[in-house]
Parts: C-alpha cells; structure tokens; sequence
C-alpha cells in the first residue's frame, strides 16, 4: 500500500516543472519505485510518465537529464538481478515479486507513443546495459533479441525523425550508443542507419553546444589569463572560464569522447552514401580550423611549450593548464580515431578511391595541421593510429602531384627569409616542414627550391636556441629530402656549397649527434657515384670528409649533450649514447658512418686516415665506442662485396688491425724474422 502511495505523490510531482535538484530526488525515487512495485501495470505507467514527464524534461539540465533517465533503468535492471541472485540463494522466491523477465517485459510496455523514440532508446539502452554489463548474459536469448532489435529499431525511428538543429536530440542518440555499442551483436551495430547517424557522431560531440562548440572556450579563457607578477601570468583556478573547462571536461559528451570515436569508426565503415563521408571531413576540417583560430586568441598560445615552466605561475602549472591539455588530447584522440576509420576505406572502398582520395587525403592532412598545437607537444609517433592517418594520407595524395602542389602552397609559411615569433606560426612551419618532406619526388624543381628550400633556409643559419632544435633539425631534413630526389640534381649543386658551410656551423647549438651524423652521411650518399656529380665534382666526397676530419682535430674532447626542449621525453639508447659522447668522438663516428658510401678508391684512402684519427681520442670509453663501430662498418655487412675486400685487406695486410686497435704504437711493432736486429740498432 505504501509504494502505491509513493507511486501516486511520484506521478504528480512529475507533472510539474522542477529544478535541477528536484529532478534528481524524483528520478532517484523513480529507481527506487522502478524496483519495488509488483504491480507490471504500475511498472508500465511510471516507465511512460517518466518519458515525457515535464519535471524532468522542461528543464535546463540537457543532456545531463538523458543520462539521468538512462542511469535510472541501468541501475533497476542491476538491482533486479541482483534481487533475483539474492533469491537463488536463499533458496525461496517471495511472492509478489516479478520475475526479471516480466519486469522487463512490463518497462518495455511503457515505451510508448506518447514519448518521441529517442527517449525510447534511453530506458531500451539502459536495460541493455543493466542486464549485459560485465559479460552477465542474464536474458534468455529471445527477449535478449527482443530487446537489442527493440532498440535498433527506435535508433532508425529517432534518426528519420531527427534534423541537425535539435542538438538535444542528437546527442542523446549519439550518447545511448556509445554506451550501449559493444552490448550490441555485430548484426544490430550493422542495422543501424548509418547514413544518417554519422552527422550526429561528428556534430554532438564537437560543433554543438552539448560538446566542445567549435572549440570557443579557449578564445573566452584570454581576459582570465592575468599577469600576476613582473615575469608570471596565472590562469586562476577561481576563474570562471576554468569552472567552464572542468563542466566540460566532464559533460557527458566530453566524457565519452572515446566510445564515441569508436562508434564513430565503426559507422564511416558502415556509411553506404559517400557523400555523407564528404560533409564529415568537411565538419571536422571547420571544426578544427576553429579551434586552431580561437587557440591563438589565447594568451597561453603565446607561449612556447618550452617556456611555460618560466612564465606560468604554479597554480597554472598543476592546477588549471592540465585540465585543459587533458579536454584538447581527448580532441586530438577522437578525431584520429576517426580518420584512422575513413582513411581505411578509402584504401578498402574502390568509389573512394577512384573519386575522392586527393579530397579526403588534403583535408585530413589540413586537420592534422590545425591540431598540430596540441600533437607537437606529444612527439612524434605518439601514437600508432596518429602515424598511421598521417603516413597514409601523404601516400594518397602523393599519386597527385596537382593536389600536392595546391596543398603545399595553401599551407606555406606565410612570410619567408626569418622565424615567425608566435609560437602558434613556428608549430605551423614544423608542420609544414615534417609534411613537405615527404613530397620531394612529386615536387618540381622550381617548387622545391621556391617553397621548399625558401621555407628552411631561415631555420638552417640561426643563432642558438633550444627551444627551437625540432624546427631546426626538421628543416635540415627537408634540405636532405630536396638532395636526395634525382631530378633535383641542379639545387644539389647550387646549394651544396652553402648548406655545408651552414651543417658545420648549426652543429652543436643548433643540432643535435643524431642529425648531424644523419645529414653528412646523406649528403655522402647523394654526392657518390652514380650520382652525376660524381662526374662533375670528383673531390667533393674527399673534401666533405675533410671538413670532418679537420673538425674532429680543432673541436672540443669535452662531453657534449644538448638538452631537448623540455615538454618531449627523449628516450632510447643511442641518443643517451650520443649524448654522452665529445664533439672529438662524434666527428670521428661520422667519417666511419660514411665508410659504406665512398668509392673504392676513396675508401681506400679514408681507412688508415680514421683510423689514426681514432687514436686521438684520449677517453677510454669513446675510444672503445669509436673502435666498436669502426668494427661494426667493417664486418656487419655494411660494405658490398668490392668494398669489403678492400676492408679485409687492409685489416689483415694493411696494418689495419693494429692500427684501429693500438693506434700509434701499432705501427712500430713490424714483422720481423727470429733473431734479426731493428733498423735502429746499433749493434
């Protein structure tokens, strides 16, 4: 008697309009009386109040009210199997108490007509999720069917009944199945209208005001970052923009960011209309250009990642900024997910790619850049699915050299000959620089020098800077990419000269071990035999390893480190092995890594040359990491059969070995008959 007095107060309260506190107490009553009516008539009449209620619906709440109502069935489906497993136990089943399978039966009664279907999928989704949770299986196979084509069925009503301004509507959807996608079997995921559900996945979550709303909260946060001392701006915890972030950061679509990026993966595999593929990548590509737009309006935007421990106050540092890297990651993540999923069919999907492949590939490499900020701060090759969507779109559109060429003029630096001072423009120009390099075979010679060379040139030559070394070693490797292409032979020979004299000036401050053994080593490969210049410039092999080896006399025998920028973790043991070795050791590791590359008659004369260059080194550790690699170049298979026997002869009849691994004093100890006197005997 007493629930159905409960029942009664519940159902009027529900028909009037309440705040935000009162519908939370009325949906937690509606758990309760969801669970302990008997009646499945009562049952059915609260599930259909609860639907359309205006205590629950004529609010504010938004999306916050769907999972709600979700919640509450999740949890009565949960208390009822609990209930049930309880009596299985005790071993006595009470009378007036349904069993789950009538329970069900009669919540499902209560999805009726008078609500709209989207709220059908709520009480359908969190039975779903109430009773498969946790690989429970409780259902018996039928009503499980019931239940999952039950839903499928309202997801296809919802979406035919649903335009794009009803944001509310869109989210709810987009968020019951992200919820309830891996509970669904392969059949039910694939029945689902994917055609119109895949512009909900994309705009809920990211263009509506329910989600990230284009990215607008970063322009709002600028009037909150303050300066608060002569040297420190803070972004106080008190502010309002920061209590903004954090009810972003844990809005219901914030929070399921990456369910719904898997859903969202799942549906680009689905999508029959490819047109609808193009408004998605369209959407995505606005989206991110506006995030990318509102970043710079933001004062932190202004601050080199490398900078921000000097400049940011502590609260900002470990209070307020992770919480916002934390919002942007989860951006960056979702967004790869979902062109990691395009991206595959366009490989697998042969419309795809006879049709839009240039189109898909140009705009998913526009986002990539637009979310460059944020991706440059993770290093590269994060993360496989990121390398994955970027190495991928490079192939395709490397096909078409037209596209290429729009492509890299849309993305150019905007002002050539000196470094942009806003951090925001150098992490365009990195991207620009890692991106163009991967073009110089479908690049004309005119374009290389004119955007290529023209967008490197100011980072080759400048002034020691660590917070800048990516940039710089970026733009050495497009200067490499450009030499390396065979029909830029005429740039190898008008830049050779003046990107040399540049090498050896960047290196130490502006480059580090690694790209500085990488570049002399390529510019040996580009200028041997049978490149032309070879033909043309015979001693420019010779005087590029002399240039080395005279560096490797004068330079320092002092460790050299330098230290990466401080936001990118390097790790692996050749760069700590690196690290720890002289400018003297690291000029001598150089020669040796070019071993493989001279000609025979080159080699011949570099071998004695190293290794007396080797025995200069007075630390015993370099020493032994100069003679290992030496070593290695020689025996591991480097060299091709007539450079090899070269290697052999002058190791074993040459004086070779003594040389490498006694040095000077090697060269004493001749071969001398049993009892005859040394030249330099007096006897």
């Amino acid at each position: 008697m007493s629930t159905d007095k409960s029942l009664t107060t519940l159902l009027r309260a529900l028909q009037r309009p309440s705040n935000d506190h009162d519908s939370s107490r009325l949906l937690g009553s509606g758990t309760t009386l969801l669970t302990l009516l008997s009646n499945p008539l009562n049952i059915t009449l609260l599930t259909s109040q609860m639907l359309f209620a205006p205590a629950i619906w004529q609010t504010e709440n938004g999306l916050q009210a769907s999972l709600r109502v979700l919640s509450v069935f999740n949890a009565a489906s949960v208390h009822i199997l609990q209930r049930e497993l309880d009596q299985e136990t005790q071993g006595f089943v009470a009378r007036d108490v349904l069993s789950k399978e009538a329970w069900l039966k009669s919540v499902i009664k209560g999805v009726d007509e008078k609500s709209p279907r989207w709220r059908h999928m709520l009480v359908l989704g969190g039975l779903l999720i109430g009773f498969e949770n946790q690989d429970r299986k409780t259902l018996p196979g039928d009503l499980r069917t019931t239940l999952g084509d039950a839903l499928v069925k309202a997801t296809n009503l919802a979406l035919v009944e649903t335009t794009p301004k009803q944001e509310l509507v869109t989210g709810s959807i987009a968020l019951v199945l992200s919820h309830v996608f891996d509970f669904l079997v392969d059949r039910e995921k694939r029945q689902i209208n994917h055609d119109l559900l895949i512009q909900g996945l994309i705009r809920s979550p990211f263009l509506s005001r329910e989600g990230l709303h284009w990215g607008y909260f970063l322009g709002t946060m600028d009037p909150d970052v303050v300066q608060s001392s002569e040297k420190n701006f803070n972004w106080s915890s008190k502010s309002s923009t920061f209590f903004q972030i954090q009810r972003l950061a844990s809005s219901p679509l914030v929070v399921a960011l990456g369910p719904l990026s898997r859903l969202t993966a799942f549906s680009i595999g689905c999508v029959t209309d490819i047109n609808q593929l193009i408004v998605m990548i369209e959407d995505m590509s606005e989206f991110t250009r506006c995030l990318s737009v509102q970043w710079r309006q933001n004062k932190l935007s202004e601050l080199d990642a490398a900078e921000e421990d000097d400049f940011l106050a502590e609260e900002t540092l470990k209070t307020t900024l992770p919480v916002l890297w934390q919002v942007l990651r989860s951006t960056l993540f979702a967004i790869v997910i979902s062109l990691r999923s395009l991206l595959g069919r366009v490989l697998a999907d042969w419309r795809l790619a006879v049709c839009k492949a240039p189109f898909l590939a140009v705009h998913t490499l526009h986002v990539l850049r637009n979310l460059y900020f944020i991706s440059s701060r993770l290093g590269h090759g994060a993360f496989t699915q990121y390398s994955f969507v970027n190495f991928t779109a490079i192939d395709i559109l490397s096909n078409y050299p037209d596209q290429v060429k729009a492509f890299l003029h849309d993305i150019k630096p905007t002002r050539f000959g000196r470094i942009p001072p806003n951090p925001l423009d150098r992490c365009h120009d990195l991207y620009f620089l890692n991106t163009a390099e991967h073009f110089t075979l479908v690049v004309n010679p005119e374009d290389c020098e004119g955007l290529l060379i023209g967008a490197a040139t100011p980072y080759l030559s400048t002034g020691s800077d660590p917070r800048l070394l990516e940039i710089f070693e970026a733009a050495h490797s497009v200067m490499l990419a450009v030499f390396a292409t065979p029909q830029n032979i005429s740039l190898v020979e008008k830049y050779l000269p003046f990107y040399t004299e540049t090498l050896f000036k960047a290196f130490p401050n502006n480059l580090s071990p690694r790209q500085f053994r990488v570049a002399v080593r390529t510019l040996v490969r580009i200028i041997a035999p049978p490149s032309p210049i070879a033909n043309t410039q015979p001693l420019s092999i010779s005087i590029l390893l002399e240039l080395v080896r005279a560096r490797a006399i004068e330079c320092s025998t002092e460790t050299h480190a330098i230290s990466p920028p401080r936001h990118l973790e390097v790790q692996g043991s050749a760069v700590e092995a690196e690290a720890a070795l002289s400018e003297q050791a690291l000029m001598i590791l150089t020669l040796i890594d070019c071993l493989p590359f001279l000609p025979t008659n080159v080699l011949e004369e570099w071998l004695p040359l190293i290794a007396d260059s080797m025995s200069t080194v007075k630390d015993q550790d370099m020493l032994h990491k100069c003679k290992e690699r030496f070593w290695d170049v020689l025996s591991n298979g480097e060299m091709d059969v007539p450079r090899a026997a070269i290697c052999v002869q002058y190791w074993h009849t040459d004086g070779g070995r003594e040389t490498s691994l006694f040095g000077s004093e090697g060269k004493t100890h001749k071969p001398l008959m049993s009892g005859a006197l040394d030249s330099t005997s007096k006897l």
